[in-house]
């Protein structure tokens, strides 16, 4: 089975997720939030449990890995 867009976009959104992240940690300033309108915004909400189920799903490219090795 081809995963490969489902892995681009899994690792897009981990990606974003890392990305904002670090924005927190070092700046205290959500990007999430300043774009989709609050932390509690329900369009950002859905961003972070997007970003949580491609980390999440992201945990399967361990297995890929360790099986092309």
């Amino acid at each position: 089975m081809n995963t490969r867009g489902i892995d681009i976009v899994a690792l897009v959104l981990v990606i974003i997720g890392a990305i904002n992240w670090g924005l927190i940690g070092f700046f205290e300033f959500d990007l999430v939030a300043a774009i989709f309108g609050g932390t509690y915004a329900i369009a950002s909400r859905i961003i972070y449990a997007l970003v949580g189920i491609a980390g999440i799903y992201s945990l399967t490219f361990f297995g890929r890995i360790r099986g092309d090795i």
